[in-house]
């Protein structure tokens, strides 16, 4: 399988994705998050329903991003592990046609919002580094400033010695506590 490599790291990231996602309590739903303007119980929303997104895009569909993110509700860990599941399911049935950029660009979406989600709820986890350098690698070679969109904000300067997760949430224009900018 031409993408094996890319669906073992897509599948880390849902796990990591996942834990971060069960570890959230209720009383957290309102904090702010470095993800735009969204509080906690929207991001966990967002993250829950990204799988989905994220398969119809892998069908050929035009899932809409752009679509306020639904407050948190129900077990969405379990939910967000169902949908998971299905992704998974369909790039294993996709076997060697699996397109290893589309999936490396799945990671890199869970990474980012697992590091955001991670920040906001003030977890102390350590988070896959695979997950992070793929994600990276990915954005840095896909993400210039013309086509950054709302999503991401300016490139943020990073030290050369941080974590790689810092290095991935600082190119897609989050302010960390290594940051003095304000977003």
């Amino acid at each position: 399988m031409a993408a094996a490599n890319e669906i073992v790291v897509l599948s880390r990231a849902l796990d990591q994705a996942g834990d971060v996602l069960a570890a959230v309590h209720p009383d957290q739903l309102g904090l702010p998050t470095p993800c735009r303007d969204w509080t906690v119980g929207q991001l966990v929303g967002h993250l829950v329903r990204t799988p989905v997104n994220l398969l119809q895009m892998a069908r050929g569909e035009q899932p809409d991003w752009s679509a306020e993110p639904r407050p948190a509700e129900g077990d969405w860990a379990a939910d967000f592990r169902s949908h998971g599941d299905d992704l998974l399911h369909h790039w294993h049935q996709v076997g060697d046609a699996a397109d290893p950029g589309q999936v490396d660009w799945q990671v890199a979406e869970l990474a980012v919002h697992t590091w955001d989600l991670v920040q906001a709820t003030g977890q102390d986890r350590a988070l896959v580094p695979e997950v992070a350098e793929r994600g990276l690698a990915f954005m840095s070679s896909a993400l210039t400033p013309e086509n950054r969109g709302e999503a991401f904000g300016p490139a943020v300067e990073v030290p050369d010695d941080a974590p790689v997760y810092d290095k991935l949430a600082a190119f897609a224009g989050r302010v960390a506590p290594w940051s003095t900018a304000t977003h």
